[in-house]
């Protein structure tokens, strides 16, 4: 049977599993489709000449509310909505509302698309939960080789061979812990979670800081570096630490794909508004054909981000690989100005730590470190230990892991934190790391949050921040 002239769509409204609705200014329907009226579970008939707030409920609507004014504004509006209707029960939806327009021009009401899109956040949060799990796993068993390491680096003169030998698991620690990281940021890149902070930064901050980063890989190879950068000061719009990590990244594979004393040149010119970083090395190197791995590929997703490139390919002349990173220079509107952080403080004090975390070889590594730095430690291997030893212990600083069987890390601080108020400076030491689990710890009343594994010379810096507060 042909179907007659307009028909057309509401054929089509009526068979895809899209419910479909219009609604005038007051958010009565007009009409409704057969989805929507069996997630309303009622038939469309009755839906008729009814508020919205009829069938979500008064709270959902006061939800949804500042959606509704946007589109009553002219402006087509998306969100993404956990909702729970009585023929649906309580699922994600992907709502889409365009204004209608009366003869006048003026907004009349709109027409609104919701999409079933639970299973596809259902499995995006056992993705996000099973890669939280993952690094936190790994993290743990690094914190105390970390610590272990950082005690014989602080035992003075030693053997060359033990030397060589910290020095390559201190740099297998770094880089399984930046494995980690880079995880879980190309994940938050995917899912659009990945934030930047741009600032306007001159671009040799940026080169100066992914240096920093890699040189110690760069000079135990043994290869000569060297760096030409423009006459001019070159400004850009970035998220510095962003920035430097993808140079950084660069710069070491760079160092790890040559044998000992290669050469790696860093160069910048300024092109039609762009400015060009080449780091060119005479290895074996990354051709344009070669799977990009962990760090290559979130340094893509970063550059993206900055409206920047990479590209890999071949030296034109003899064997090696260049990396060419284009990335726009500053534009009129002004990002935040970039100002050089302040000089680190001289090392902490003396000060009454407690640590607490039943990974005892964690604990009791940490307890080595900090001594090392001249602080008086306590340790407990559990929460309700660590609430007995705080007690008697009064200490100035506590540094508690989460996941503590029985009393676990948020309870113990809570409770540290009503008993000696100020007093005590709570700094979470974990491997949850999302930021979520950043929100928790705050609202626990923690003061820092730090990540496993970290690195003593820096948790020792920030002792020395606490010490002249």
């Amino acid at each position: 049977m042909q179907n007659t002239p307009g028909e057309e769509p509401r054929v089509v409204t009526d068979t895809v599993p899209v419910a479909a609705v219009r609604c005038d200014r007051d958010g009565r329907y007009l009409w409704v489709n057969p989805t929507y009226a069996k997630w309303a579970s009622r038939p469309a008939t009755q839906l008729l000449g009814l508020r919205i707030s009829d069938v979500i409920g008064a709270r959902a609507m006061r939800e949804i509310q500042p959606f509704v004014a946007r589109v009553l504004a002219g402006e087509p509006v998306q969100y993404e909505r956990l909702v729970e209707l009585p023929g649906l029960g309580r699922r994600w939806i992907k709502w889409a509302y365009t204004p209608t327009f009366d003869a006048a021009g003026r907004v009349e009401g709109w027409v609104a698309t919701g999409m079933d899109i639970h299973s596809a956040r259902e499995a995006d949060r056992k993705r996000d939960e099973f890669l939280a799990t993952l690094a936190h796993e790994l993290r743990n068993p690094l914190a105390p080789i970390r610590n272990a390491v950082a005690i014989l680096g602080r035992k003075g003169p030693h053997d060359p061979e033990v030397a060589w030998t910290q020095g390559v698991i201190e740099r297998q620690v770094e880089q399984l812990s930046r494995l980690i990281d880079d995880l879980l940021d190309i994940e938050r890149i995917s899912q659009g979670k990945f934030v930047l902070r741009p600032e306007r930064v001159p671009l040799e901050v940026t080169i100066d800081m992914a240096l920093e980063a890699s040189r110690p890989i760069i000079n135990a190879a043994g290869h000569h570096l060297s760096v030409l950068l423009p006459s001019e000061r070159v400004v850009i719009d970035a998220d510095p630490a962003r920035l430097a990590r993808v140079f950084s990244t660069l710069l070491k594979n760079a160092a790890r794909h040559m044998q000992a004393r290669g050469s790696i040149n860093v160069t910048a010119t300024v092109e039609s508004g762009a400015v060009l970083v080449r780091i060119e090395d005479t290895g074996v190197g990354i051709g344009a054909g070669a799977p990009p791995g962990v760090g290559l590929t979130l340094a893509r997703g970063i550059l993206a981000l900055h409206q920047a490139s990479l590209e890999m390919r071949p030296l034109e002349t003899g064997p090696g690989t260049e990396a060419l990173v284009r990335l726009p220079l500053a534009s009129g509107a002004a990002a935040a100005e970039w100002r050089a952080p302040p000089a680190e403080p001289a090392p902490a004090q003396s000060l009454r730590i407690l640590v607490a975390d039943d990974n005892r070889d964690t604990a009791d590594s940490l307890q080595r470190v900090l001594a090392l730095y001249g602080h008086e430690v306590r340790v407990a291997y559990d929460g309700a230990a660590a609430l007995s030893v705080g007690q008697e212990f009064r200490p100035r600083v506590a540094i508690l892991d989460i996941a503590m069987p029985g009393t676990d890390g948020y309870e113990v601080a809570r409770a540290l934190r009503l008993r000696h108020g100020g007093e005590v400076t709570l700094v979470a030491l974990t491997g949850w790391g999302q930021d979520a689990d950043r929100r928790r710890a705050l609202e626990a009343g923690f003061d820092y949050h730090l990540i496993k594994p970290v690195d003593p010379n820096e948790l020792n810096t920030l002792l020395g921040r606490l010490t002249r507060q």
